[in-house]
């Protein structure tokens, strides 16, 4: 398994979570579409939030950086929303 982790902080950091959270179902549709889709996390955090996509292999998760991006740009024109921080690897353990 791949993770990616998506880190938004500064100008429109929180009006994006404010917008993500309004509009889950239409982000769900998209994630779940992405090939080897395994899970994924939204969380808010004091200045912004982070998001953590898990997917079968890093084809799946290079496919959720690209929706996330188009998503962003698409929906968020009026935030001017910083890039965000992207790390990524393999993951060595997950519980559930």
């Amino acid at each position: 398994m791949h993770a990616v982790t998506r880190t938004y902080i500064g100008h429109g950091a929180k009006e994006l979570f404010d917008l993500l959270e309004q509009r889950k179902a239409e982000v769900e549709k998209i994630l779940r579409g992405v090939e080897g889709f395994q899970s994924y996390l939204l969380l808010r955090t004091e200045d912004g939030g982070v998001s953590v996509t898990v997917c079968k292999d890093k084809a799946g998760t290079d496919e959720s950086i690209i929706a996330a991006r188009d998503w962003v740009a698409k929906n968020t024109s009026e935030l001017d929303v910083r890039p965000p921080v992207v790390s990524e690897g393999p993951v060595l353990l997950q519980l559930s």
